[in-house]
């Protein structure tokens, strides 16, 4: 598959790009109301409702690193829950904020990645780890694959995306590729979307020869559409409501707190953003279909990661 990197300049867009958590970070940038009710009301939502604390995780590390403004490793992950892989990360991707570049980089792992299962021992895709152990077994998992160490992690469910949209009314992205599915038609150039056009354009593979790369991209695509439409919406219930939905599809260790440090002190890593996907080979090992990904690479992309 071919290797795509891509170097751009954000001077205008929030830093949190491509990933369900900077719908949050652009309604208390963006909003221009700062009432005590509508800030508890996403506290709230994010601290009661998208919460989730992991043993794999060290918090006082993290802490100390945000102080001394130190890269910082995100893993993200995207749950297709309604799918016939239920439960198993359909996306995974490495973000690193490197504040002393102004650099936010992204590494995304095909999901058919071949890796050792941490606390399974097995060795599968490596989307399967979600699946038995949840947030925890992914962390350690990826962690152990990558010789990395995280400090926060977001979990998405990409079913929620279509009630973002719905919310919101429609997105509009710019399509790369002409392609059916779900009994719509996706033409190449700007398409609007509403919540169930969302779902099948982004779960939408086989008919892409780049396969979960092509995917990956239209799922960074809509995100970003969200947040553009998100940034435009000044209607203090409306925003109560996207969080709640937030709430009720997205996980993350990170607190409300946590999330304005990050605003605070590594926002200028919007400046370039970096993306590569790694690299690897497709393979049929005991009739099973595997992405496996060479010693090379790892290192590789375990360079990038600590630089």
């Amino acid at each position: 598959m071919e290797q795509q990197r891509r170097v751009k300049q954000k001077k205008k867009r929030n830093w949190w790009i491509l990933t369900p958590l900077i719908v949050v970070g652009v309604i208390i940038l963006s909003i221009g109301i700062y009432a005590a009710y509508i800030l508890n009301s996403v506290k709230q939502n994010i601290d009661g409702n998208m919460y989730e604390s992991v043993t794999s995780i060290d918090p006082n590390i993290t802490e100390k690193k945000i102080k001394e403004r130190e890269n910082l490793n995100i893993l993200l992950l995207g749950i297709d829950s309604t799918s016939s892989d239920s439960g198993r990360s359909d996306a995974v991707i490495v973000l690193t904020l490197k504040p002393g570049e102004d650099e936010m980089q992204m590494i995304s792992i095909p999901r058919d990645t071949r890796a050792p299962i941490v606390g399974r021992g097995t060795v599968e895709k490596i989307n399967h780890a979600y699946a038995y152990g949840g947030p925890d077994m992914a962390i350690q998992t990826v962690e152990s694959f990558l010789g990395v160490d995280f400090d926060y992690f977001v979990r998405i469910n990409m079913s929620g995306l279509a009630e973002l949209v719905d919310e919101l009314g429609t997105v509009t992205v710019n399509n790369e590729l002409d392609f059916s599915q779900g009994g719509y038609h996706f033409p190449v150039g700007p398409v609007e979307l509403n919540g169930d056009m969302t779902l099948s354009y982004v779960r939408m593979r086989k008919q892409d020869p780049k396969g979960d790369f092509g995917r990956t991209d239209r799922q960074r695509k809509v995100i970003e559409a969200i947040i553009n439409e998100g940034a435009t919406i000044a209607n203090a219930t409306r925003i109560v409501e996207l969080t709640n939905i937030l709430g009720q599809n997205m996980g993350t260790n990170m607190e409300f707190n946590d999330m304005v440090s990050l605003l605070s002190h590594y926002r200028n890593t919007r400046r370039n953003v970096v993306n590569y996907q790694v690299q690897g080979t497709g393979t049929t090992i005991d009739g099973i279909y595997y992405y496996v990904v060479s010693d090379e690479e790892i290192a590789k992309v375990r360079g990038m990661i600590d630089s």
